[in-house]
């Protein structure tokens, strides 16, 4: 088994956590990972890329080969546009619905949740709302955890236990980001049903 994600976002959005949730719960799991990050200028809303490797063998290299990607998880839509030319052609694309506006000519939204809609399989997940409702505006990057669930290899179990220790010495948050996570994944699921 080999499963390539793409993590894309905004700086300041959390995909490095994403990124360390998923990873932590692929060990857990007795999964070889590697990992890659580009910050870039991600701390002044620059773009944030990471590379994320999971196998039961041997992993060849940190990055994920341009159109080898099973999974791309994007917190901002125009950026799931960006890194799509990673997706293989079996490949699933999740993006937030909720744009960072940090250019001067973003396109218009609707255009680019069209083009994201475009490719076989999609999922738009409104992340703030969701997070919002789950009791902590900031927990964004787990709802997309949850919606990205449906598509991982990975228990859900395994990934809200992840969620749990990594906010361990904050009972609160650690229970809002897992309502997060939850709701992130009941989206996915329902879109999937149909």
């Amino acid at each position: 088994m080999k499963y390539d994600v793409i993590l894309a976002g905004v700086g300041g959005q959390g995909v490095l956590s994403i990124a360390a949730i998923i990873a932590a719960s692929a060990v857990t799991e007795g999964l070889a990972v590697r990992q890659s990050e580009v910050h870039g200028m991600a701390q002044r809303g620059g773009a944030v890329l990471a590379h994320l490797r999971l196998s039961d063998g041997i992993i060849p290299g940190d990055l994920v080969p341009r159109g080898g990607a099973d999974l791309v998880i994007s917190m901002e839509p125009l950026e799931s546009l960006r890194y799509a030319h990673w997706l293989s052609p079996e490949g699933v694309l999740v993006s937030a619905a909720e744009p960072f506006i940090n250019i001067p000519d973003y396109p218009e939204i609707g255009d680019i949740i069209r083009a994201i809609k475009t490719f076989p399989v999609s999922l738009v997940v409104r992340a703030a709302d969701l997070a919002r409702e789950a009791g902590l505006a900031k927990a964004v990057n787990m709802v997309m955890v949850g919606a990205a669930s449906a598509f991982l290899p990975l228990a859900g179990e395994t990934l809200e236990a992840a969620i749990a220790a990594a906010f361990a010495s904050r009972k609160d948050a650690a229970q809002a980001n897992i309502r997060a996570f939850k709701s992130g994944r009941n989206a996915a699921d329902e879109e999937r049903r149909g």
